[in-house]
């Protein structure tokens, strides 16, 4: 992996990409973005501190980070099925299996183990539905 590593959990909620909106929007609201802050913190929490945006959009956060990236979600596209520049996609069930014994971990299960970001090249994302008590519970966003 390149660069710097970035994760989020937010709520589940069943469309993905409405999350990776609203997580970026909120990002991008909060300033936690190169060059804004020029390296954020993670994992971002509710006490996680906030400069606000300075740019009027995020395509202009994207265009002042230039080749640096803002080294968060604002990074992300869209969400796909297949890895690329800009796409956040499913972490695979048997890379899953592998990490955590099981297709649905809990988050403290992923928190423990993060060896996910072995597996994503520099501007790409992945994300992970995490349960509990056997229900989705949150979705995990890396890159």
């Amino acid at each position: 992996m390149g660069g710097h590593p970035w994760f989020y959990f937010v709520a589940y909620q069943a469309d993905i990409a409405r999350a990776l909106r609203e997580l970026k929007e909120r990002e991008f609201t909060a300033g936690r973005y190169n060059p804004v802050t020029r390296l954020p913190r993670f994992p971002v929490e509710d006490n996680s501190a906030t400069l606000g945006n300075r740019h009027k959009s995020i395509d202009d956060a994207l265009k002042a980070s230039a080749e640096d990236g803002t080294r968060s979600i604002l990074d992300m596209t869209r969400v796909g099925s297949k890895k690329d520049y800009g796409v956040v996609v499913p972490l695979g069930e048997e890379r899953l299996l592998e990490l955590y014994g099981m297709t649905q971990p809990s988050r403290d299960m992923v928190e423990q183990n993060m060896d996910f970001f072995e597996d994503i090249e520099r501007g790409h994302g992945i994300y992970v539905i995490t349960y509990h008590e056997g229900r989705p519970f949150e979705i995990l966003f890396a890159g």
